[in-house]
């Protein structure tokens, strides 16, 4: 079964503060309402555009996405 993109980032959690990988990771766990269950790009990447939140920017997902894809 494929993971959910949540599940891949929060393998980057807990890494260097000055990673923005690690932050983006961090605010998606604090962010209560992050779809946790999501496999699709498009849902994905609407949410965080209508968040715009400082600590999850687009460049930084759409390099996560790119791994996420590779890897799952």
């Amino acid at each position: 079964m494929r993971r959910t993109f949540y599940q891949y980032l929060m393998s980057h959690r807990g890494g260097p503060k000055d990673d923005p990988r690690a932050a983006f990771a961090e605010a998606a766990f604090l962010d209560h309402e992050f779809p946790k269950t999501e496999i699709g790009f498009d849902p994905l990447s609407r949410y965080l555009e209508e968040r715009a939140d400082p600590d999850m920017p687009s460049r930084v997902f759409d390099e996560l996405w790119e791994e996420y894809r590779e890897t799952d």
